[in-house]
Formats: structure tokens, sequence, C-alpha cells
């Protein structure tokens, strides 16, 4: 199981006491925010995208949408999502508990700009009720981001 995975992932760091498991599903932004009662905006989406012959993902604040013309114009390619058996293969992890720990590892990874105006975000843990609090700069370092981009619509 994915989340098993991501578990192991934070052992190293000390942290897998921080990851939260629900009894509800947290599969979407709308249910992860009410399982951890903030706002949708500090969900952290990871969303997957087909770049040549393995998945990048893009980590963004929870009530973006991804600029096409950003998105062309950063990465050089149409943006075009996995389809959910592509996410399995490609990612290591299955659709609604996608996350940027412990993934397959041709995988890149990018956050986006938008989750900077929060303290803390909540990324998923491999599983569809799963979640860590993590600071922006907690972010970036347990996900090895690539960088950090601006590629969602009317943010900045």
């Amino acid at each position: 199981m994915a989340i098993e995975k991501v578990k192991e992932y934070f052992k190293q760091f000390d942290m897998e006491d921080r990851i939260q498991e629900f009894d509800v599903s947290s599969a979407t932004v709308e249910l992860a925010a009410n399982a951890l009662k903030v706002e949708p905006a500090r969900i952290a989406k990871t969303l997957s995208f087909k770049k040549d012959e393995h998945a990048l993902l893009l980590v963004t604040a929870g009530d973006q949408k991804v600029d096409n013309r950003k998105f062309k114009d950063y990465f050089g390619i149409k943006a075009k999502m996995l389809t959910p058996g592509e996410v399995d293969e490609m990612v290591g992890h299955s659709v609604g508990g996608v996350c940027p720990f412990a993934v397959s590892e041709d995988v890149e990874i990018y956050l986006d700009e938008s989750m900077k105006r929060f303290e803390t975000v909540f990324p998923a843990c491999g599983s569809s009720s799963s979640a860590i609090e993590l600071s922006c700069e907690e972010l970036y370092k347990y996900s090895r981001a690539k960088g950090w981009i601006d590629v969602c619509k009317g943010y900045n």
C-alpha cells in the first residue's frame, strides 16, 4: 500500500508520526479540507502530467487551476494529465492519494508558487484518507522538488 511507502519514506526523517490518517475520505480538495477542518486552498493538491515517457508532478494550492499557456511556456509541452492507470504505474500512488513523496525514481516534481501564501499546507500521503502538515520549506525539502514555479491561473 502506498501509504506504507510514504510512512517508510518519512521514517528516515523521524517524521512518520506527523502523518494523519482519517476515517473519512480525503481524496479531493473539498474532502481533505473537511477532514482537516481547514480552508480548501491550504490543501496541497498533486496533479500528474505526462512528460515524454515519464510522470511530472505539480503540487498546487487547492484553490488553483493550471494555466495551460503558462504550463506550455515553462515545460515546452501541452499539459496532458495521466490516466488513473498511468498514475498508478508511473508515479506509484493511486488517484486520490497522489503525493510528492516515495514516488517512482524518474518522476519530476515541481511546486507552484500559489502555496507560498500559507505558513503550512497539507499534501496527501499515498492514500485517499491521509495528509501531513508541512511548511513550504519542508514541502520543498521532503518532496525533492526541482523548483518553485508559477503555472496557475490568476495567481501572481
